[in-house]
């Protein structure tokens, strides 16, 4: 497979356990992608001598990253995915992050995408931040763990602005700025709320809605 050089990458969040997930997607709407895209797994406990210890597979689109393979290992996944990224694409401007249950209903992958990368730079100054908002106006507890009781009982939501996880785009001057945060990031349970907790609010002034739900469903 040829180096890539596209100065945007779309990361989608996978596991061992629903690699079928990823398959349907490479079969299904991205089977005609002509950038760069990767199904993000985790290998080992994320407590490596180097936090970037990654592997890509350009030729079936995996990056593998020392992170847990587990729910509640999201954050620490996305961190280190978004560290791999940052060190292979040097010409790298967006990443995009979804999920692997989501399905996109645009027939040509690759004009969604551009018109997505539009979206960042139709602003002056430039978008760092869009996808579907979430405004956490007062905080509260979080529920999450009657569905998934792996995760604490107490688990406090804190007053921000996010983009909703099954979909995202983050610019590499906010990719960076997280990164100066990964440690913080990763002690949090929920990867999308912890985006946009922890990243600088200067980085937010231009944070742009996407109706996310129009284009792509699970």
């Amino acid at each position: 497979m040829r180096e890539m050089y596209d100065d945007f990458v779309l990361l989608i969040i996978n596991c061992e356990k629903y690699r079928y997930k990823a398959q349907a997607q490479k079969e299904g709407w991205l089977a005609n992608a002509s950038f760069p895209y990767y199904h993000v797994l985790g290998q080992g406990t994320g407590q490596g001598t180097s936090q970037n210890t990654f592997e890509f597979d350009d030729k079936e689109r995996i990056l593998r990253v020392d992170a847990p393979d587990d729910y509640v290992s999201l954050p620490k996944k996305v961190m280190a995915a978004f560290a791999a990224v940052k060190q292979r694409f040097s010409q790298v401007k967006y990443i995009f992050k979804t999920d692997d249950d989501q399905h996109l209903k645009q027939k040509n992958v690759d004009n969604f995408f551009q018109m997505m990368r539009g979206v960042m730079e139709v602003k002056s100054p430039k978008v760092h931040y869009a996808g579907y908002i979430v405004d956490v106006k007062q905080p509260y507890l979080s529920k999450s763990h009657l569905m998934h009781p792996e995760l604490p009982e107490y688990l406090p939501i804190y007053i921000t602005k996010y983009c909703s996880g099954p979909f995202y785009i983050l610019s590499i001057e906010a990719v960076t700025n997280l990164l100066f945060k990964r440690k913080a990031i990763e002690k949090e349970y929920f990867e999308d709320y912890a985006i946009g907790y922890h990243l600088h609010p200067s980085l937010k002034e231009t944070m742009t809605h996407v109706e996310t739900g129009s284009f792509f469903e699970e």
